[in-house]
């Protein structure tokens, strides 16, 4: 057999299979994901000091920033976050405080963007505060408000900020709480606080506002089938959205229902007697009726002494709140409960133990900790 060259045996492989149909192309080469030419630049470290100025300033850049340390589990941000806020608290205080809750699909955000635009027009300066629900899966969260709300998003007097919350509900309130005084001492004088829908985030909200409006829909069945007492009793002013077009006969019959169903309720705290109206945020109807009667029960309330009352309350519960929330962490972060606890949990799993003891004695191994 006549030996091959090797060297021409490849050459002819090679021109073989460039004419072959199962030829494959080098390619071109893979383009890096980040550019090498890019230098990361570090964020200049703001000091406490410059933080409270650029606020009182109504820098939004700097109010964003701040939120941002409030949010933070970081404890060195968060400390710092507990020293802005304290400053800036003799600056808060003067603003209308409106919590906007309702079923899903009623409207909130287009809402929000209707009102929140007539309200600018006024020469006020909105902050629109929205709790966005996080995925119990993924831990994450759309954070949408600013897309839908393109127009007052672009506003200059208008400040959207959504939280995630990250599914600890309390932890989220308490720094909405914490926002709302920058905001405040930012100079936004109307703040709007919108619920994640209607359920446990509405006794939260309703714990931080002056008052509380409720949005529901028409033509949706029977009204009153979406009712629920607690919700309805908290409410200072119900809304029936979406009154336009074919559907302004049923917003109007659900307004009925509504106004029915206040009537079998006692008297609030504030001695306030809620209104229902009907509105549109596509042709703006009711819209400054429904402002009118925010601004005359905010005038009643400060008349009647509930104002004050409501706020002092208000801030007792959070007090209290905060308390609970840091035990709680510092429960649960001590080394010598998470260096028991897994074995409490197989104990209770294996009924060697009850749940109330097990608890028991998990907290009293922490209350002989060194604090």
């Amino acid at each position: 057999m006549k030996h091959l060259d090797i060297d021409h045996y490849e050459n002819h492989h090679k021109e073989h299979n460039i004419n072959s149909a199962l030829n494959v192309s080098a390619g071109v080469y893979d383009v890096p994901v980040v550019n090498p030419h890019f230098k990361r630049v570090k964020r200049r470290t703001i000091s406490t000091d410059e933080y409270v100025k650029e606020i009182l300033e109504s820098n939004m850049t700097t109010l964003s920033q701040a939120i941002t340390l409030v949010e933070s589990h970081n404890p060195i941000h968060y400390a710092q976050a507990q020293e802005i806020i304290e400053r800036c608290l003799p600056h808060s205080g003067n603003a209308i405080r409106l919590g906007i809750t309702g079923v899903p699909g009623a409207g909130k955000s287009t809402f929000i963007e209707a009102i929140g635009g007539m309200v600018t027009q006024m020469g006020h300066k909105l902050a629109v505060l929205a709790i966005d629900p996080s995925s119990e899966r993924s831990g994450g969260s759309i954070l949408g408000d600013k897309t839908r709300m393109e127009t007052i998003s672009a506003n200059p007097d208008v400040f959207i900020r959504p939280s995630p919350s990250a599914g600890s509900l309390g932890g989220v309130a308490r720094k909405t709480r914490e926002t709302i005084v920058l905001c405040e001492a930012a100079g936004y004088d109307v703040i709007f606080i919108e619920t994640v829908g209607v359920g446990q985030s509405e006794t939260a909200v309703h714990s931080m506002v002056d008052m509380f409006l409720m949005l529901q829909i028409s033509g949706a069945g029977d009204e009153l089938q979406g009712i629920k007492r607690g919700i309805m009793e908290m409410a200072d002013l119900v809304a029936i959205t979406k009154a336009d077009g074919s559907n302004v006969n049923k917003a109007l019959v659900a307004r009925s229902h509504f106004i029915n169903a206040l009537m079998l309720f006692p008297t609030p705290k504030s001695e306030w007697s809620p209104n229902v109206y009907t509105c549109s945020a596509v042709d703006r109807s009711g819209l400054t009726e429904i402002w009118d009667d925010i601004e005359e029960y905010i005038a009643f309330i400060k008349a009647n002494g509930h104002f004050d009352q409501n706020r002092n309350r208000q801030s007792q519960y959070w007090m209290r709140e905060t308390i609970n929330e840091a035990l709680r962490e510092g429960f649960y972060r001590n080394e010598a409960v998470v260096a028991a606890i897994d074995g409490y949990l197989d104990k209770v799993l294996k009924d060697e133990i009850s749940s109330f003891i097990a608890a028991k004695e998990l907290l009293d191994l922490y209350a002989k900790q060194p604090k």
